[in-house]
């Protein structure tokens, strides 16, 4: 098992209430020094905070040289302008209301270069009003060219309106053609060379279209790339212009750790839990429901736990979680255990603050600040 019990053992635990979001400082920072390792250095890294939501580690990343980051909200971006962050690419395509948010964003924060996602002609448009209506000519945004790596979420598809969108907003007098981003998030094969082969087989798509954009005369400043299955592939590439953004990887997750073995992270991020409940034989009822984790992820895998040798989920409702375990017998009415969250990023943003833990206990309390949609702007 890819897991240390003892790594998630608390002296302190008494001090946390529960359920309690824990985030393992000490682990945290062992996973950024790795992903630096495996992007071959901080330069060549763009976390993206949607994992952790906390200007504390977005100040441990900056403390360890990776000045630029990502993020999927205006709140985020915010929360890392906050945090000292100078260069943030908001992965998102941003419509409505938010047009304006980023104006108000690029005003509030002058020395910060803010960047968008695109996929469509509208989207430039929009953008391009917004910012000449608010009469402010210092405000320059730049966006990437989001492109569709065959996940079909968002991106537009690599060909002749590709390259006219780029066209247009490199023509643009208020918006930077900032290059092309390329997320391939399906890459989850748990089989190495096969998702390898696959990852490898988008980026070629990727760096021939970036070839006709060049050979065109549009400059391409930089490709950001890369989700947590496809990272340490791209990472190989001697691309320099690339700039790798994984986002699971700086607290990991059960889902990362057990889907990909061959990386060397370690779940920094859990949920203490206690047992409400113990009348039944090999049972236990804890306290975690699944309005306290990730409920995205199918029933009977939300969440995994350590201390114990196995675990089948019998009933998890919004304030209970009903599991048969052998170890039953070895917990009482009140003792706490840790649970691993399957999906790290939509578990954080449950909480308002998360305890932090250093060398086994409880030492401080972070605040998951981009939880929110919205801060000041």
């Amino acid at each position: 098992m890819y897991w240390k019990p003892e790594v998630y053992r608390i002296e302190n635990a008494d001090s946390i209430f529960s359920p309690g979001l824990l985030i393992f400082s000490d682990l945290v920072e062992q996973n950024l020094v790795e992903m630096i390792r495996v992007a071959g250095g901080p330069e060549r890294l763009r976390p993206h905070c949607k994992t952790h939501k906390t200007q504390e580690v977005a100040k441990i990343a900056l403390q360890l040289g990776v000045t630029r980051h990502k993020c999927a909200t205006i709140a985020e971006a915010e929360m890392l302008a906050d945090a000292g962050v100078r260069d943030i690419l908001i992965a998102y395509q941003l419509v409505g209301p938010n047009l304006q948010r980023v104006v108000q964003l690029a005003q509030k924060y002058p020395n910060v270069e803010f960047t968008t996602l695109v996929d469509h002609p509208r989207a430039v448009t929009q953008l391009s009003r917004v910012i000449q209506e608010s009469g402010d000519s210092g405000i320059s945004i730049g966006m990437l060219v989001d492109l569709n790596s065959g996940m079909n979420r968002t991106g537009i598809s690599i060909g002749p309106q590709a390259i006219e969108l780029y066209e247009m907003i490199y023509s643009s007098d208020v918006i930077i053609a900032g290059g092309l981003h390329w997320y391939d998030g399906q890459n989850r094969q748990s089989d190495l060379l096969e998702r390898t082969g696959a990852v490898n087989a988008g980026w070629g798509q990727l760096i021939r279209f970036r070839d006709q954009l060049l050979l065109s005369g549009l400059p391409v400043p930089r490709i950001v790339a890369a989700g947590t299955g496809s990272f340490p592939i791209l990472a190989e590439h001697g691309e320099p212009n690339l700039e790798l953004s994984p986002g699971t990887t700086v607290f990991h997750d059960d889902d990362m750790a057990t889907r990909f073995p061959e990386m060397k992270f370690q779940p920094a991020l859990a949920i203490l839990t206690r047992v409400i409940s113990c009348n039944r034989a090999n049972e236990l009822t804890l306290d975690v429901g699944h309005k306290a984790c990730a409920a995205d992820q199918p029933a009977g895998e939300r969440l995994a736990f350590p201390e114990l040798s196995s675990v089948t989920e019998l009933m998890h409702s919004e304030e209970h979680l009903v599991i048969k375990t052998p170890d039953a017998d070895q917990f009482k009415i009140g003792d706490h255990l840790i649970a691993i969250p399957r999906h790290a990023c939509p578990a954080s943003a449950v909480y308002q603050f998360a305890n932090v833990i250093v060398d086994g206990r409880a030492v401080d309390r972070w605040e998951i600040v981009g939880r929110d949609r919205v801060l000041t702007i």
